[in-house]
């Protein structure tokens, strides 16, 4: 691994750590990230399509997310907390105010096809953050071979288009023989859409999922708030 590569790896595990600090919910204090312009470059990296785009399971007209909670308390599955923040293209600026529409299947690999579990929409907060909890997809058959666990987001700046793609988990099994989750390069390399899942003092699973899109944003103060998306 290059010296480049190797402090931009050490970059993100710093934000990881500091992030998974500021969304545990029996903390009271905000964690404050500082990083120069260079490092903030080394960080950035454009948020890719997926191959499969939004699949065959998406509904229109989702609910809003309420408590930040994706599923009820009472969703059989492991439970686990997605948070990140969205940046403009170059990192420089982050952008509140963007609407993150979010859907995956149960536990059992199932999508619900008829209401909305498992499906809503929340909006990063005035510093650009956003989080949710949920539980972790399960898997299911496409084309004989079993998609591994994937998230599914619409993102929309203000007065920018969308960009639809899927996040996908570390260690997952079923990666390296999926169509879209191995691709490496190009328009739908999903690299940077594999995020490491880690368990927190609740017993919850937790990743961090940065947004880089085209869009508008502003700059200020770098604190992680306990109050991210709405």
């Amino acid at each position: 691994m290059s010296i480049k590569k190797d402090r931009r790896q050490f970059l993100k595990n710093v934000s990881l750590a500091s992030l998974a600090i500021g969304v545990l919910p029996n903390l009271g204090q905000a964690k404050t990230l500082k990083a120069t312009k260079e490092e903030a470059a080394l960080m950035c990296d454009k948020t890719t399509l997926d191959l499969y785009g939004q699949g065959p399971f998406y509904t229109e007209n989702p609910p809003l997310v309420v408590d930040n909670l994706l599923a009820t308390a009472d969703e059989p599955g492991t439970r686990m907390i997605i948070s990140g923040r969205v940046f403009n293209l170059d990192c420089s600026e982050f952008i509140p105010d963007t609407l993150i529409d979010i859907w995956h299947a149960d536990d059992s690999g199932a999508y619900d096809n008829s209401g909305f579990n498992l499906r809503g929409y929340t909006r990063t907060n005035a510093q650009g953050f956003y989080m949710f909890e949920t539980i972790l997809p399960g898997k299911y058959l496409n084309a004989g071979q079993f998609r591994p666990s994937h998230i599914h987001f619409k993102i929309t700046p203000p007065n920018f288009p969308e960009l639809t793609t899927q996040l996908y988990f570390e260690g997952d099994t079923s990666i390296p023989a999926d169509s879209a989750a191995s691709v490496t390069s190009g328009e739908y390399d999903a690299r940077h859409r594999i995020i490491p899942l880690i368990e927190n003092a609740d017993g919850k699973m937790e990743g961090t999922w940065d947004i880089v899109i085209n869009g508008v944003g502003t700059t200020g103060v770098n604190d992680i708030h306990l109050d991210k998306g709405m």
